[in-house]
């Protein structure tokens, strides 16, 4: 990556104060491929098109024009602020939007058809990776899956533009549909289905209708009795109107498709049980029919014959050598071993010590394993741990070097093995080839928490891309045979598995006693981190047929019971695979963590996810995209499956990009994130405009973001000054032209459907924390121009919140489908980018801390005053409305208490708990989880299991002292939740495991998930867990007066800052 280059900020950023003077006009250096350089001032926010146009009339006074030739078939190039040519193909694009690391464009000839090279320049500059870096990778597996996603997405393309109207519409824009509820809602009286009240909107027109229908009812119902009233005011009533038509939810572009009961349509039931009415919009088939055309146009103007010359790829991108970390060390030595999973398939081998100073080899350099080739699992890597050999030394006082003795490893003879650097491989390659010959391996340096024997089997098996600073370990896997070794087909591996069956004896398959059955049902009971013993392997592999009729959920144990060092127990297993029952979505999520490395089980674990509905699969899609890392080949199952689903479904696929696009900055796994990118771009194509307006918004962000840090630092020293040059700068910037087209007229990142219209500038502001977030208000473009408000991060890493929320919307899932609803809040917030992400701002709420302070003179006894929150909702609300507030609040304060402790959600002050006008409290900022909290002095901060404080409970309790029986609905609130939590357990502990790799600050071994297990007391009964969580709920409320000493210092702490 370039340097920061603060001075040209203000060159691409905007008008700023701090500029000094206004910038309409640049000076850009032009390089023409006929060796002529001109320098000439062009307008700031032109088009390239317009630049383009500018420069052709200069060049006509310069020698050698004739030999240009036409204008179209040229275009510029730069390099981009990632360090990296792009081509600008789209010139359409605005030059302050590109804006080039330096201000230089070098004009080349195109070298293929323009619609060709403007879909790939589209694709490169949407996924953050230029399409001409993949043609440059010399790997053929590379190519293949390039190739072969090419002829899938085109194939997609054409069957999308077959589509009818109504079918596009449903891929696009279809509604949340939730099952019927068990118990059926009704008026209370006579058991019918109950009366809801819908306000119809006419799209186009101000007027509005108020309609009473049954909850039973259909939109194609309710659409007739919408038209009828219509026609009614407005009219006479035309019969052909009626079919014209197609119901949007009022605020954003969601449909309700399909002739399901209202009640099942998840927006109609979320207003039912908020007691509000469903605000819906009549939408005419011609509108419909407009958007519908214009994204087959785009399809259009792509899918046509391809032209036979490809573009040439420019060389990759290359960093300044640096000195090898093994010149650094007299003595290293080389540690191998053989994993399927995480499973070490025989003893590792270690190489003989190599002295010198320079480059390091072993005269004794070949590494023997005890295993035969034919006992190779198919998916067994390689792993490599280089170490250096020192000599003991005693410990010293000073903690400069204390990151070295975190690895250390105390050897015999008192030397200590340090560790410098890792690096994987697959034995077979992606055609199923056992490897030969000589490879070059480029290391990484950098190691996880846990290590096994040194060596990193859960890593990556890519090579470190940056090889100038990378350690090469050189490799030659030996010739086994003159021909090549090939992995047996599936179908070979299955007569083997006949063959074995039909010599071995079929009492050996048989059930076992009752003694054995018993305890089977024991250890398949136990929790998926509870490890298992070589005997109790034996058992469940000997009984696997009695596991496959009793207990078929518990594949995962099986599959860790295999001993897949033999290759006759793999064929069993495999065989066995294909009579084996299909699990649950949920169940089958656990086969494709790390342990679970074996092909045909990840593809059975994927047949399993097909039956998930798009709303469930929403719910998983951020595992799903962190457990690719685990896929050793480009082209899987998983990976097929989620471009299936995604180019299926505008939502999911809207997701997926940006779950991918997020980290395709790390080197692991850039090159696979930005081919998938690249296929779902390419079977996707009306997506890439709407995706590119969203990339282009958040620079917009991150540059005006920026230009606050960067007037923050100049002002330091006067913070009234600062503040108020940084805010008119703030808004200077977003009224400029060059933004605030940008920044409108775009699809939420954080939701699809929410269409923003514009920024409304006077409300914006930047936040006072450290990376100085923009706190930005838009205009909702749908039903009335409703306010949005959206929290724009850059520099802080929104993972960890983002999976928090992810576990928190689950956990709301589990209770509703247990008929219990407590109003849990699970706002929006996506990472969108290196350490930068999205935050949906929630509606009508305020901080605990804002309410306590504004009813107190004294920023200490805030905190004490127990009146402040019930005083504060009783302003928002009265009679029925009050009584409903405080219902929601003690729902939402019993999920959250609950939740909170589940997770061990730490650095829980006023002011990360919030509570709306409504009643709803609901946490934010979740930077500690997993039992992390905050400690000052050594000593932890937060001593309560929960946050459960006299103030909530005065509002629970309505402000009355003796009111029992309102707390204790309260806590049986919060144990009915715990133990619907409790049921799930394996569910959770499965979602962080797969998230171990993500790299997240406080999830990075298995340990860390070990707090879930004991906060859900698993392995003890519901009566022994209920015991637990009850002493954990009287500890709450016994050390409440602590939380408030420590709100009280964090109020005293936020009045002096301010």
């Amino acid at each position: 990556m370039p340097p920061a280059m603060t001075d040209l900020l203000d060159i691409w950023a905007a008008h700023s104060p701090l500029a000094g003077h206004a910038l309409d006009q640049i000076t850009v250096d032009f390089l023409l491929p006929t060796g002529i350089y001109i320098q000439m001032d062009v307008p700031r926010e032109a088009t390239i098109q317009h630049i383009k146009l500018l420069l052709w009339k200069q060049a006509q006074s310069f020698p050698m024009f004739p030999s240009l030739g036409e204008m179209e078939s040229h275009m510029f190039e730069c390099v981009n602020q990632a360090a990296v040519h792009e081509e600008l193909e789209d010139e359409t694009r605005r030059l302050c939007d590109v804006r080039p690391f330096l201000p230089v464009l070098k004009l080349v000839t195109r070298n293929c058809g323009q619609a060709e090279r403007l879909l790939d320049s589209k694709i490169g500059v949407l996924i953050g990776k230029g399409l001409h870096e993949l043609e440059a990778i010399n790997d053929q597996e590379v190519k293949e899956f390039r190739s072969k996603m090419f002829r899938f997405s085109e194939e997609r393309m054409q069957k999308v533009h077959m589509m009818t109207c109504t079918e596009w519409l449903e891929a696009c824009f279809s509604p949340h549909l939730e099952p019927m509820p068990e118990t059926a809602i009704t008026d209370g009286t006579n058991d019918r289905p109950a009366d809801l009240k819908v306000i119809i909107h006419f799209d186009q027109s101000q007027d509005s209708a108020s309609l009473k229908v049954s909850s039973s009812c259909t939109p194609t119902e309710l659409m007739g009795l919408a038209v009828r009233k219509w026609l009614t005011t407005h009219g006479p009533e035309d019969e052909t109107l009626r079919g014209q038509y197609v119901l949007r939810v009022g605020h954003c572009l969601e449909f309700l498709i399909g002739d399901h009961p209202l009640v099942q349509y998840k927006y109609i039931r979320t207003c039912m049980q908020a007691k509000e009415p469903p605000h819906l919009t009549l939408v005419h088939n011609s509108t419909i029919k407009a958007m519908f055309d214009k994204e087959i146009a785009a399809i259009g103007a792509v899918v046509s014959p391809k032209s036979s010359n490809p573009p040439l790829p420019l060389p990759p991108k290359r960093r300044v050598p640096t000195v090898s970390p093994l010149n650094l060390y007299d003595c290293v030595q080389v540690r191998a071993g053989l994993f399927h999973g995480t499973e070490l398939l025989c003893k590792t081998a270690v190489s003989s010590e190599s002295s010198g100073r320079s480059d390091h080899t072993w005269k004794d350099s070949t590494l023997e394993f005890d295993i035969s080739v034919c006992d190779l699992p198919r998916m067994t890597r390689l792993c490599f741990a280089i170490y250096a050999v020192m000599d003991k030394v005693k410990k010293q006082k000073s903690t400069k070097n204390a990151h070295i003795n975190k690895y250390q490893t105390i050897r015999k003879a008192g030397k200590v093995h340090y560790p410098i650097a890792w690096v994987n491989t697959m034995v077979f390659d992606y055609k199923g080839q056992l490897k030969t010959g000589d490879i070059i391996l480029h290391c990484w340096s950098s190691f996880p928490d846990e290590l096994e024997e040194m060596l990193n089997p859960i890593g990556t098996i890519q090579t470190n891309p940056y090889t100038e600073n990378a350690t090469a370990l050189h490799i030659s896997f030996p010739e086994y045979s003159s021909h090549s070794i090939i992995f047996p087909p599936f179908d070979k591996i299955l007569e083997k598995a006949a063959e074995i069956a039909g010599s071995s004896d079929c009492a050996s398959m048989g059930r076992g006693g009752k003694k054995f059955h018993i305890e089977l049902k024991e250890i398949m009971e136990r929790d998926a981190l509870s490890q298992l013993c070589e005997n109790e392997k034996d058992l469940i592999w000997t009984l696997r047929y009695d596991c496959r009729e009793n207990f078929p959920q518990s594949l995962p144990k099986l599959l860790l019971s295999v001993k897949w060092s033999k290759h006759e127990d793999m064929a069993q297993l495999q065989a066995l695979l294909q009579i084996w029952p299909k699990l649950c979505p949920r169940d089958a999520l656990e086969l494709l963590d790390f342990n679970y490395p074996d092909q045909y089980v990840r593809e059975y674990a994927v047949s399993c996810l097909r039956d998930m509905s798009n709303e469930e699969l929403s719910q998983y899609l951020l595992q799903l995209v962190q457990v690719l890392r685990y896929e050793p080949y480009y082209d899987c199952a998983l990976t097929h499956f989620l471009l299936e689903r995604a180019q299926a479904s505008r939502k999911i696929g809207h997701f997926l990009f940006w779950h991918l696009r997020s980290e395709i900055h790390m080197p692991a796994v850039s090159v696979q994130f930005a081919l998938i990118l690249e296929a779902y771009c390419r079977g996707s194509i009306p997506h890439i405009e709407v995706l590119k307006k969203q990339v282009e918004a958040l620079n917009k962000l991150k540059a005006v973001n920026e230009l606050i840090k960067f007037g923050t630092i100049k002002n330091a020293r006067s913070k009234t000054k600062e503040a108020m040059l940084t805010k008119e700068a703030m808004m200077t910037c977003l009224r400029q032209s060059g933004f605030s087209e940008t920044l409108s007229d775009l699809h939420s990142p954080l939701n699809p459907n929410v269409l923003l219209s514009g920024i409304n500038v006077e409300k914006c502001r930047y936040m006072d924390s450290k990376m100085k977030p923009l706190w930005i208000v838009y205009n909702n473009k749908l039903l009335g121009g409703d306010m949005l408000g959206i929290i724009f991060k850059n520099g802080d890493d929104l993972r960890q919140d983002m999976l928090t929320l992810q576990i928190l919307r689950l956990m709301d899932r589990l209770w509703k489908e247990a008929n219990l609803d407590l109003r849990i809040v699970p706002y929006g917030c996506l990472a969108t980018g290196d350490r930068a992400g999205l935050i949906e701002v929630v509606s009508s709420a305020d901080t605990i801390a804002n309410i306590q302070l504004t009813s107190s003179n004294m920023a200490a006894a805030a905190a004490f005053n127990k009146d402040a929150l019930l005083n504060w909702l009783k302003e928002r609300n009265s009679g029925d409305a009050l009584e409903r507030a405080i219902e929601e609040f003690t729902l939402s304060c019993a999920g959250y208490c609950v939740a909170t402790y589940v997770l061990g959600i730490g650095d829980r002050h006023s002011d990360n708990i919030m509570v709306r006008s409504t009643g709803q409290l609901f946490h934010i900022d979740f930077g500690h989880i997993l039992g992390n909290f905050k400690s000052k002095f050594g000593i932890k901060r937060e001593r309560v299991p929960f946050i459960l404080t006299h103030d909530f409970i005065h509002v629970i309790q309505q402000g009355k002292t003796g009111y029992p029986e309102k707390f204790g609905s309260f806590r049986q609130y919060c144990e009915k939740a715990y133990l619907i939590l409790r049921k799930n357990g394996n569910l959770f502990i499965t979602l962080f495991a797969l998230m171990l790799t993500a790299g997240l600050p406080e999830l990075t071994s298995v340990k860390d998930i070990q707090y879930l297990k004991d906060s859900l007391a698993l392995g003890k009964t519901d009566e022994e867990a209920l015991k637990q969580f009850r002493q954990k709920f009287d500890e709450a409320l016994r050390e409440s007066w602590t939380t408030k000493v420590n709100w009280m210092a964090h109020n005293v702490a936020k009045d002096n800052r301010s």
